[in-house]
Formats: C-alpha cells, structure tokens, sequence
C-alpha cells in the first residue's frame, strides 16, 4: 500500500470522471489553494498543482525521471499486455527518456527543428488550410475538428516525416488508438483493438525506416537517417523508428487540441474574435493565452528516484506523479486574474504547456505557426464564424491531452 503520511489525500478527485473532463480548471484550482500536493487514490499518482513545483520538478531530472511519461496509465489486461510486450520494440527516445541518453537523441533531433525548417514548411501549412477550408467554406456550418483542427496538423506532420498521403488516414487513426491506453482507463475490449493497432503502426514506421534507408527524401526521417555519413554518434535504425512512432502522436494530437482550444475561446468572445481580425498581429497573443488558460496536454508524469520533498510534504521514491499543467498555469502566484481570457496578458509566454527544461517540446514553434495559420485564414474568410448554440463540446478521457473531440461552427454563407 502506498505511504501517504503527512499528505492530504484527495478521495473524491478522478481526472477521468466526465465533471472534470468538461471542465478541470476548478477542481484544480481548489486542490493547488489546498496544499502543494495530495495523493489521488484513483490514480495511484501524487497531484503537484503548483506552478514553482512544477517547474522545479521538470528542471530536475535526476530526481524526478521522465521514465513513466507514455506508460499505460491504468493496468493492461494480460492479453493487452501481453500484445504490447510482444510487438512493441520501441526504445526510449524523447519524452520518457532521461540523460544520458536523451541529450543524445535530442543534439541530434534539435537542428530538424530550426527556425529554417519551419519556415520552409509554411507555405505547405498555408496550401493544407486552404484546400481543406476549401473544401466547406460554402456549407455555412461545419464540425471544425473532423474537417480541420484534426486534418491539418496530421497533414503536416507526417509530410514532415516523409510519410506517404495516401496513408494519412489508415495512420491517424492507428495514433488515435495510444491516447487512451497510455493515459486514460479503457475497457477490456478497447484495450485488445488499441494494443493491436499501435503494434500495427510500430509495424509500419519500422518498416518505413527500412525503406527509406534505401530512397532518402527531403523529410525528417531521411535527415536522421543522413546522419550516419558524417556522425559516429548517429541513430540506429531502432532508434530512428521510436523518433518516428513518438512524433508521429505527440506531433499533431497536441496541435490539434491548441487551434480546438483556440478557436473554442476566441468564439465564445466574438469581441476578440474581431479584434484578431482586424489586427493579426494580435493573433500570437492569443495563442500563447490559449496555451495558458486551456493548455493542450493539462498533466503530464514523472517518477521519483529518491525520497523527496515537495513544497512541504514528504513524497517517498518510486511515487508516480502527477504535474497539473492546467493547475501550474492558472496559479494566481504567477498570473494575475488567471480566470480570465487575456489575449494582451504581458506573461502568458511564461505558461508551462510545453514542458520546461531539458524536455521543453521540440514542436513548439510548429505548433504557433499552423495555430496562426488556421486562425488568420479562418477569421479573414468567415468574419461571423461563431459558435453553433447549445452543443456540448466534448473532451477525450484521458489525464493529459484537452482539446474539444467535435465543435460545431457556423457562418452567414456566400
């Protein structure tokens, strides 16, 4: 039985109940204005809701180890289990990976992330919106995420990695099938579809690598695999299909949630739909306060190593925790009026949704910019674009990725 002497326990917390799923930002609040941390029983994690823990946690490594990051949240049944443990070669890599082997990895993954490659990817970003707003700007109504915040970002992503178009849709949905056995409590029967599908699509960029060892292109997987010829410390084929797998996810689901989230509260505020309107320059801002008032992963884990204090309880080794994001990013520590949507806030760039220190995201630029994209060409083309009343905006069961799962919207068509 897990020690939680001296820890408040929060019985009636559970981060996968529909209550909090629709909107955690209250609870959370509650529980960081109660004590820097509490032992959840329904997870068996310790919660960290405050903004100065978190970042210390995540600038310390040593302590608290990335190891536990994309494990299953809950227990596998031993079939499920026991198809993941067969078919699932993957080796850490990024983001439940820590050093030494991770400041490996990232030196060589960092530079295919540089300012140039992103602006090479622009105008593809601008093409991809264009044609899938297209598509049913005619309509006068749409869901937004089935026909553009989803699309997009996978779009992007995977022409990033060199993957061919004409599998973007068998893959999207193989990377939809990780987001609730890593984070969230499946039945049974999901369990056994989703593990064989993510070992399907472990199946898929292994042999991708193989294949493009052969036929190098001008995407991110050739660009690692182009290493070798001048870096002895270069990735090995293993290596370069885990980057593959984990980009893969973590590369569109999270801009997914960002331009959902965005879209969601600059909607609901048609004042500031406008303002982003007349002024694009705006735009930034609001993207940074979307990331800060309704982040795109609201939780993320670690691990400890040892014994340790956290604001002023005792957490014992092994403690699996969980970093409220969502928690650290509306601490009134930090951000005056958190509670409030401020597309001007002068510190919303300071918001905690991408991570701090050495596993801050690579993505992160990638993300603003298809984010800027979607809402300048959205809200230059549908200046009425609103919110259809009376829907509820549901979000995926999970602990960590929040962004609307359908939203309806709607315009005044020419």
């Amino acid at each position: 039985m897990t020690s939680t002497s001296g820890c408040p326990v929060a019985h009636d917390f559970d981060p996968l109940a529909e209550r909090y799923l629709s909107s955690p930002y209250p609870e959370l609040n509650l529980l960081r204005d109660q004590a820097p941390v509490h032992y959840v029983p329904s997870l068996d994690h310790w919660l960290v809701t405050r903004y100065a823990d978190i970042a210390a946690i995540l600038g310390d490594p040593a302590t608290f180890s990335a190891a536990n990051a994309q494990a299953p949240l809950s227990g596998l049944t031993e079939e499920a289990s026991a198809i993941l443990h067969n078919g699932l070669r993957t080796t850490p890599v990024l983001s439940n990976f820590d050093p030494p082997g991770h400041s490996r990895v990232r030196r060589l993954l960092a530079p295919l992330f540089s300012p140039r490659r992103i602006a090479q990817l622009e105008p593809r970003i601008e093409q991809f919106t264009t044609e899938l707003v297209d598509v049913f700007a005619g309509r006068g109504r749409v869901d937004i995420v089935e026909a553009l915040t989803f699309p997009l970002p996978a779009l992007t992503l995977f022409r990033l990695l060199g993957f061919p178009d004409e599998d973007v849709d068998r893959l999207k949905a193989w990377c939809g099938e990780k987001l609730e056995i890593n984070w969230g409590r499946p039945d049974a029967e999901y369990q056994l579809r989703a593990t064989t599908n993510i070992t399907r699509f472990w199946d898929y960029c292994e042999r991708y690598v193989e294949t493009r060892k052969h036929d190098l292109g001008d995407d991110l997987t050739s660009d690692l695999l182009r290493q070798r010829e001048t870096n002895p410390d270069a990735l090995d084929d293993r290596e370069v299909a885990s980057i593959v797998f984990a980009l893969s996810f973590a590369g569109h689901e999270t801009t997914t949630n960002l331009i959902g989230n965005a879209l969601r509260h600059l909607l609901s505020r048609p004042q500031l739909w406008q303002e982003i309107r007349r002024d694009p320059e705006t735009i930034a801002g609001a993207v940074q306060e979307t990331l800060r008032y309704d982040s795109s992963v609201i939780a993320w884990r670690r691990i400890t190593t040892r014994e340790v204090t956290i604001g002023d309880t005792v957490v014992p080794e092994g403690a699996r925790l969980m970093l409220g994001l969502g928690a650290a990013n509306h601490d009134p520590a930090v951000f005056g009026d958190p509670e409030e949507f401020e597309i001007h806030r002068p510190n919303a760039k300071v918001q905690i949704s991408f991570g701090r220190g050495i596993h801050y995201c690579l993505g992160h630029a990638l993300a603003r910019v298809e984010t800027g994209i979607v809402l300048r060409q959205l809200s230059q083309r549908f200046p009425d674009l609103r919110l259809v009343p009376g829907q509820d905006v549901r979000y995926p069961r999970n602990i960590s990725f929040r962004g609307p799962v359908s939203m309806l919207v709607e315009w005044t068509a020419a």
